[in-house]
């Protein structure tokens, strides 16, 4: 059974499918859910269904991101995670930190990668007149946005969209694609799942 660590910095919505989803014959149980912002919402939900939970303030580091990652690193490898989920993670992770995970990070991304790696990535889908739009569950490397691809799902960009119904019909998919993307890469399968 593989022991899964998930990392957010909000309400949680991704993190909360992957929990439910870590049930019966899934071959991964969720050990940890971590913050690097204690009023994060998606803790308290966290905490309800049974799962341990930590938050590490990154402001109180300033601009030391390895004195954040220790104590967060502190947090996490306690909890001996064997797949570190990132689920609207909303810091830049250092190289070394990535290295220390290579191979069993995931993150899912609100664009069809390698398309609108960052920031604003359903505006910026509006404005290149896009007929489509999506998710991609990828593996984190130190790239940006850039590792093999895991999964993705795919929904259409409909006339009169905005940023914000754009965004909200994409994470009805991110809902569906990382739970089945989990399940897969932690029975050992790195084959990516496309949905349509």
């Amino acid at each position: 059974m593989k022991r899964v660590a998930i990392l957010i910095s909000g309400g949680g919505s991704n993190m909360l499918t992957l929990v439910r989803d870590m049930a019966g014959d899934h071959p991964a149980r969720p050990v940890l859910v971590a913050s690097n912002d204690p009023a994060a919402g998606g803790l308290a939900k966290a905490a309800a269904l049974g799962v341990a939970t930590a938050a590490v303030d990154h402001r109180a580091f300033g601009k030391d991101r390895q004195a954040f990652e220790a104590e967060l690193l502190r947090h996490i490898e306690a909890a001996q995670p064997d797949i570190l989920c990132l689920a609207g993670f909303m810091r830049i992770l250092t190289p070394d930190f990535i290295k220390r995970f290579e191979g069993r990070m995931l993150n899912i991304h609100p664009s069809l990668l390698p398309l609108y790696p960052g920031l604003h990535t359903h505006a910026r889908a509006i404005a290149a007149g896009d007929a489509e739009a999506g998710c991609t569950v990828h593996e984190v490397t130190a790239d940006l946005d850039a590792g093999p691809l895991l999964g993705q799902a795919r929904v259409p960009v409909l006339p009169g969209d905005t940023a914000e119904t754009l965004a909200a019909r994409v994470l009805v998919q991110e809902h569906r694609l990382y739970p089945a993307v989990l399940r897969r890469f932690a029975a050992g399968d790195r084959m990516p799942v496309l949905l349509p």
